[in-house]
């Protein structure tokens, strides 16, 4: 669409070349940026530049548009919204809309719509995980890319924690694909609004109709609210989901990560709409449906008045929550395997590295003079979203964050609390502490939804003695693209190790004055995450290309020189691949088995010489699905029902299996001729690392769900001490000889 008399011929010093569209708020122009790439720049009408309430609004969509990746949405290129007339500018998509697309072909089916379906539930949790809820995801709101659906307008969304703007006599949002909470109490509409938007956008999109249509928005309204959803079109498969989804009850509902899980489940046809077809698939045998009876439920006093909604079955969200959600968890992906906490040569007795198989105790040591076993919980600076932590042990200091707390110091001994830094902003799902050195304790912050033009993470430093914040730098890394691993940032040394805030280099510096040490550019076209290796550091390295298509096949490895930062030759290998750590000098990498973009175990082993620079591979005898980690040069996967299983980190032999009750572990950690293994509930088995046999097993201490799958070692074990964290920024300590008693 041309521009038109009286449109502007530039907007920020970007100049235009068409018109994309226009609304009631604002006109949508296509721009250039300098080095030629297209952005789409939204101008607000001038009627609304002088109206304040109109303003803040404005601001808190750049700000929540900000927040997110932009691998699932628009990024914000740029953006004034304090101008005369306020703008921002975002990343062009190219495409049409889901509606645009509906409207001219029809609706979808088969593996079609199943990609879309899970391209919308990735970006969801793309869009929560940062504490943004997008409030009106509706057919005009999602842009059909060729790398995938995107998501965009954030021009209603809000910050979870952020009260709503009051907005006397007006409903926000379109009415077919709004929650019943949104509805009836705009104020307190959460994550899971969202996902019952989601719902009602995979009817329409495979019918062509809303579950909720009606001649009249009011009628749409009140059926959204009383009414069960016409799914009869629905593919049978996928409608098991949506009826998830579309709980009246946001408790009833999945997340976005646990939808996610159940999307990627599906059958890649979707199969029929009969209830006996061929494409009920996996997740029917899941969704086991039941019908019970409730009593009628009450018309709420905030619902438009209609007809007696009579008697209504109790949600199948609900009644099944406490069945998938196990389930749901053996089948997330990899994204927080590492967890963020990594330390090299640090030199910390009882320091738990995870890889390097750092915080092994002496078989027999003593236990510390005045040590009584303890239980902590330490507050963060989100206390609604409470979150695991993961602790490093440096004689009888324990330092701890993750979360909103960026860091605390406790005593190992009695767990008193010396200081906390705690986190304003929205943790990012498995980002933890990042390390300590002597002096120095590094961890991750996470910015305010009042800050929006900060970085949206940060690496912290802070004095160990007394937490004072030393130094802080801005966090860009991709590291969980990258490596299948959120270590975003590692202490080596003396040193930390980052990505800087472009993700175009690598960046060490002094721990304790933050001074730079030396800096190492991405090769051209890639992005990379620091990897550690026993005493060598590496840089793994993906192509934009393969990034942006979320499907990291073919990385690169570079050896990094510890003093000059300087790269190594590249060395390619067969991915996707996870790094693990080093065995006889050799960094050990697990090769992911996938099912279409989804993960479905590890099917074999990679090692990687640093010196010949020769790749070999392994296979296993079969996919091990489970959390993965490494002690003593030893493989282990953690199945989420509680099977371990031990793998010969050269040849991928398998040497012993082990059913334990500890499901959805995470570890291993080694310490004193044992294996610890612990869930986000706090139970922790101590196998023996020789046959698997089970030592001792205590019950569980936090109140939680088994965690997600590839979460970090939870587990730090300090001389005799075992010092576990668990859900709810919970930790406890005991005496390894002496375990809490089981039963």
């Amino acid at each position: 669409m041309s521009l038109r008399g009286g449109d502007p011929a530039e907007i920020g010093g970007y100049p235009l070349e068409a018109r994309l569209g226009s609304g009631g708020m604002g006109t949508v122009f296509l721009a250039r940026t300098s080095s030629g790439r297209p952005v789409a720049i939204k101008l607000i009408h001038q009627q609304f530049a002088g109206d304040e309430e109109f303003r803040i609004r404005f601001r808190q969509e750049v700000a929540a548009a900000r927040r997110v990746s932009g691998a699932f949405t628009a990024a914000v290129v740029d953006a004034a919204p304090e101008a005369e007339q306020p703008w921002m500018a975002t990343t062009y998509i190219e495409g049409h809309t889901l509606a645009q697309h509906i409207a001219a072909e029809g609706p979808l089916n088969g593996a079609e719509l199943r990609r879309l379906a899970v391209g919308l539930a990735e970006a969801l949790r793309d869009i929560h995980r940062v504490g943004v809820v997008h409030r009106d995801l509706k057919p005009s709101n999602v842009v059909l890319s060729p790398e995938g659906p995107r998501v965009i307008d954030f021009g209603i969304s809000r910050a979870v924690d952020q009260q709503t703007l009051t907005m006397t006599g007006r409903v926000i949002g379109t009415p077919p694909f709004m929650s019943p909470e949104q509805l009836q109490a705009p104020r307190g509409v959460g994550p899971r609004s969202d996902v019952f938007s989601l719902g009602t956008l995979l009817v329409y999109s495979s019918t062509g109709r809303g579950p909720f249509d009606a001649d009249s928005p009011y009628m749409t309204a009140y059926q959204v609210v009383h009414e069960e959803p016409s799914l009869d079109a629905v593919p049978v498969a996928l409608r098991a989901v949506v009826e998830l989804c579309l709980d009246k009850e946001p408790e009833g509902r999945p997340s976005a990560d646990e939808l996610l899980v159940l999307l990627r489940d599906l059958p890649a046809d979707l199969g029929g709409t009969e209830a006996n077809g061929a494409g009920t698939g996996r997740t029917r045998d899941m969704i086991t449906q039941h019908h019970l009876a409730t009593p009628a439920t009450p018309v709420p006093a905030a619902a438009p008045a209609g007809p007696d909604p009579g008697s209504a079955r109790t949600p199948l969200g609900r009644r099944l929550r406490s069945r998938w959600r196990p389930a749901l968890a053996a089948a997330v992906a990899v994204a927080a395997i590492g967890g963020g906490v990594a330390a090299l040569d640090t030199g910390g007795f009882g320091e738990n590295g995870g890889d390097t198989g750092d915080g092994v105790a002496a078989p027999g040591a003593a236990l510390p003079a005045g040590f009584r076993p303890w239980r902590q919980t330490v507050r963060g600076g989100r206390e609604d979203i409470p979150d695991e932590l993961r602790c490093v042990a440096r004689g009888d200091a324990l330092f701890c964050g993750g979360g909103g707390v960026v860091a605390t110091r406790v005593g190992a001994l009695d767990g008193s609390r010396v200081w906390t830094v705690k986190s304003p902003g929205v943790p990012v799902q498995g980002m933890h502490l990042v390390g300590a050195t002597d002096d120095t304790v590094l961890g991750f912050r996470f910015a305010a939804e009042d800050a929006p033009q900060g970085p949206p993470a940060e690496v912290v430093a802070m004095d160990a003695d007394n937490g004072r914040e030393l130094w802080s730098v801005p966090s860009g890394a991709q590291s969980t693209a990258v490596t299948g691993r959120t270590q975003d940032a590692l202490v080596i040394g003396s040193a930390v190790v980052t990505v800087d805030a472009l993700n175009s280099r690598l960046e060490a510096r002094d721990a304790h004055s933050g001074e730079v040490i030396w800096t190492a550019s991405f090769p051209t076209g890639t992005q990379c995450a620091p990897v550690p290796a026993g005493p060598r550091l590496f840089a793994m390295c993906a192509t934009n290309a393969e990034l942006d298509a979320s499907e990291v096949r073919h990385p690169t490895l570079y050896t990094v020189d510890r003093a000059s930062g300087a790269l190594g030759s590249p060395i390619a290998v067969d991915g996707p691949a996870v790094p693990m750590g080093v065995a006889d000098g050799a960094l050990v990498l697990l090769r992911a088995h996938t099912e279409g973009a989804a993960l479905a175990g590890y099917d074999g082993v990679a090692r990687v010489d640093p010196g010949s620079r020769k790749v070999t591979y392994s296979r296993l005898d079969k996919p091990y699905a489970g959390t993965p980690g490494m002690a003593d040069g030893t493989l282990y996967v953690s199945g989420q029902t509680g099977l371990v299983t031990a793998l010969d980190a050269a040849t991928g032999r398998k040497k012993w299996s082990r059913q334990t009750s500890v499901e959805g572990g995470s570890g291993p950690v080694a310490g004193g001729d044992a294996l610890y293994f612990s869930s986000a509930t706090g139970r922790v088995v101590a196998l023996s690392p020789y046959d698997g046999t089970p030592l001792w097993t205590t019950d569980p201490q936090a109140d939680g769900l088994t965690g997600e799958q590839g979460a970090s070692p939870r587990v730090t074990v300090a001389g005799r001490v075992v010092i576990v964290a668990a859900a709810k920024n919970t930790l406890f300590a005991f005496d390894a000889q002496n375990p809490p008693k089981s039963g």
